[in-house]
């Protein structure tokens, strides 16, 4: 099935924020005498206390804790990398940093263990608070550490592939923050691995946050043909997730600190051909009209992720109705986690009337740990926050949610006087309540389907419980049903999706594909016929209409309608971006049809798009294993079950091409994998019996036989070799009947005559 989750995507808001005033008088008239504490006469017999300055115990401190922000070009209004800098702002730098405004840090201390938390210290506020008091002595300026340097080029290095965006955008010189979503095509011809990228808006004082998305589908920009070199507005967007289970998993923000943003090792994040990124971009006006530009490096890797996170979100922007005048106003939700997870950030979001956001966790046990807590909720300082080490869930565990909002006048940040009411919406005078986490999945069994779809089925039902009729997550709902191999179930809620949306051509795709999985080609068919009538509406090369076209294709071949599949995926291919899935399956069509060679091209042309593409590597594999090329095939299968660890038939087909080079402990732990995939499928058990056999385990062959034969009693080879199983252990009379037994299912069966032939001569 090509057709899965449409998901809600993030937006975030995030980065420095400064207040500015008047700047610190010049360092001639700041030297003209001590601050009052430097003229404090000392006790007599007492030893002076050693006095800060600049180049011993300042200048590492702004270092590390402002300069990313404050240097030239970066996000900050100036710059803090010199002695006559830091000098000239020295009485701004007293107020923000001992009212703890600078530098921006929300969360509370001990309501979550962050990595790299900005927080200073309270030594380090003593240390800035005598400094400045003292009247910032520098001290040996030599002897200074260097500053940090700022490259106005990529940081990590060039990027393997540069977007820029097709137009600049012109900022106006005033009125309200605006939110514009910039999109970036690629021109990739495979897929490719991203294991870092760097954002870089232009003027980035302009710049408040951005965030990148994946738009798998182009759907964005298909939905403004016109003018979507322009950029589309908004702040929160709803885009087509795709043909794979793919939620937006990665926090791929930027802020003035932070351009380039490096992914942990194991989970880059896979761009498609035809993808296109979707920079959502904050802009604050200045005045007078900015040209905007922007630029996103890439940075690949070869390595496809080995770890798969996963966003989940809490909300209840159903409830937010905030009259004029509350000060107090709460809305709470929780979910309860069906598996163990490891969580590894955290990012709560809410706008101007935000005051207090909790996040914690509830353990099976009772016990509560905190996830976050942010006291004094500020949309301007807001962040990402990133765990110190992962935090272990088990299953069960209840994850909760608290917003307080303050819509009354005294509140400073309200964005209108008087207050006026606030509901949910996507404007930054309306009001969100989101509780991101981004979570790692952990003890998942082995073998077991994606965990990331039971994590997507809580998520979806609790979202339903708040908006029974919101057909998308009943959409999403019944993706993550059907990736669990639930298809009665999907079938249903499909059903009522489509009752909300009756002509809605995705829908229709994914019914089809949940009526195919449950064993109803022919309705399937039918649906998959709807759905292309109703994405044709859109267009041929609509993302509705290229996945129906597909399933239609996929099905015909799996019927065996080599011909009519074949039609089907070359009009797919025809009409619908270059595909990696549809051209290994029209290979499957013309092997299917005889025609070998066709086929190894269509198979090899997938893999040049998508080196990890299972259809191509499993056919390859088993043409070789046909050809007696025993390497490889044993290769490309590998290959395969790296792609799609679960496929029964691929670990079928390594462990046939083993057992041929008489490797029999390797193709036995396959055919216990494949038995513990598929355990009512007779012809793992068949196998798998024969194996043990080979192998001298004749009780559990034996074993494996029979449960072979409960599951298929009309397999002739099955009767034949537990007839011999039971020669061999002197069970005579049973061994007749079982050769018998099975002669009467195939009266020609050879080696069944043979052996009761031979069984009859012997007695």
């Amino acid at each position: 099935m090509k057709s899965l989750p449409l998901l809600a995507l993030l937006p975030l808001a995030a980065g420095c924020v400064y207040v500015l005033s008047s700047p610190a008088p010049s360092a001639q008239a700041a030297a003209t005498g001590p601050a009052p504490a430097a003229q404090a006469a000392q006790q007599p017999g007492t030893r002076p206390a050693p006095q800060e300055t600049w180049s011993r115990d300042v200048a590492p401190l702004l270092y590390a804790h402002c300069t990313t922000c404050h240097h030239p070009g970066g996000g900050g209004p100036f710059s803090l990398l010199t002695y006559a800098d830091a000098r000239r702002w020295a009485p701004q730098i007293l107020i923000v940093t001992q009212s703890r405004f600078m530098p921006p840090w929300l969360p509370e201390s001990g309501y979550g263990d962050f990595a790299d938390v900005r927080r200073l210290s309270a030594d380090e506020q003593s240390l800035l608070k005598r400094w400045i008091n003292a009247g910032t002595p520098a001290g040996d300026l030599k002897a200074a550490p260097p500053p940090p340097r700022y490259d106005s080029t990529w940081q990590l290095g060039p990027p393997d592939l540069v977007l820029t965006i097709q137009r600049p955008f012109t900022l106006p010189p005033g009125g309200t923050d605006v939110f514009r979503n910039l999109i970036f095509p690629n021109p990739l011809k495979a897929i490719r691995y991203v294991r870092a990228m760097e954002i870089r808006p232009t003027p980035a004082w302009v710049v408040h946050h951005a965030n990148v998305l994946v738009d798998r589908t182009a759907s964005l920009r298909a939905a403004h043909p016109a003018d979507w070199q322009d950029g589309v507005p908004g702040m929160e967007l709803l885009m087509d997730a795709g043909n794979r289970f793919d939620p937006d998993s990665h926090f791929l923000f930027w802020k003035p600190d932070t351009p380039a943003l490096v992914e942990p090792e194991g989970m880059p994040w896979r761009l498609d051909p035809g993808n296109d990124l979707v920079l959502n971009i904050h802009l604050k006006p200045t005045g007078k009209a900015e040209t905007v530009t922007a630029q996103i490096g890439l940075y690949f890797t070869p390595d496809p992720p080995g770890h798969q996170p996963m966003l989940l979100q809490l909300d209840r922007d159903d409830l937010l109705d905030i009259p004029p005048g509350d000060a107090n106003f709460v809305v709470e939700n929780q979910i309860t986690l069906p598996i163990d997870v490891d969580v590894l950030g955290v990012y709560p979001h809410a706008h101007y009337l935000g005051r207090d956001l909790e996040g914690w966790a509830t353990l099976p046990n009772g016990e509560k740990k905190w996830l976050v807590w942010i006291k004094d909720w500020d949309i301007n300082r807001q962040s990402v926050y990133r765990y110190r080490e992962p935090l272990r869930l088990p299953a069960g565990t209840v994850l909760n949610m608290k917003f307080t909002y303050d819509n009354s006048a005294a509140n400073p940040h309200n964005p209108t006087s008087p207050p006026v009411r606030v509901t949910a919406g996507n404007r930054s005078t309306d009001e969100m309540s989101h509780l991101w986490l981004q979570v790692l999945p952990a003890n998942t069994p082995p073998n077991s389907p994606d965990p990331r779809l039971q994590l997507e089925e809580a998520w979806m039902r609790n979202r339903l419980s708040k908006s029974p009729n919101d057909h998308v997550t009943l959409y999403n709902l019944a993706a993550a049903l059907a990736g669990q191999g639930r298809f009665g179930e999907a079938i249903g809620v499909y059903q009522e999706e489509l009752k909300l949306d009756p002509g809605n051509a995705r829908t229709l795709t994914a019914l089809g594909a949940s009526l195919e999985g449950d064993g109803q080609p022919d309705q399937a068919k039918q649906q998959y016929t709807r759905a292309l009538a109703a994405g044709s509406g859109e267009g041929n090369s609509s993302p509705a209409a290229c996945d129906a076209r597909f399933d239609l294709g996929r099905l015909e071949v799996r019927t065996a309608s080599f011909e009519d599949g074949e039609k089907e995926l070359r009009a797919a291919l025809a009409a619908c971006p270059e595909d990696a899935e549809t051209r290994s399956m029209l290979g499957a069509a013309l092997l299917g049809a005889g025609r070998e060679d066709e086929a190894v091209k269509e198979f090899n042309r997938a893999l040049a798009l998508d080196p990890a593409d299972f259809t191509a590597l499993y056919n390859l594999g088993a043409m070789a294993s046909d050809h007696n090329d025993a390497a490889q095939a044993q290769t490309l299968l590998e290959q395969a079950l790296r792609a799609r660890p679960n496929s029964t038939d691929a670990h079928l087909k390594l462990a046939m091409v083993l057992a041929r080079q008489n490797r029999l402990p390797d193709a036995l732990a396959h055919l216990r994998t494949a038995a513990s995939l598929t355990p009512d499928d007779p012809q793992v058990h068949s196998l798998l019996s024969q194996v043990l056999d080979a192998q001298g385990q004749s009780e559990e062959a034996f074993s494996e036989q029979k449960r072979a034969l409960e599951l298929d009693a009309n397999d002739a080879d099955g009767w034949n070799n537990l007839g011999a199983m039971l020669a061999r252990g002197g069970q005579t009379a049973a061994a007749r009947s079982a050769f018998e037994r099975a002669l009467k299912i195939k009266p020609d069966h050879a080696q069944a005559k043979a052996n009761l032939a031979r069984l009859s001569s012997t007695n």
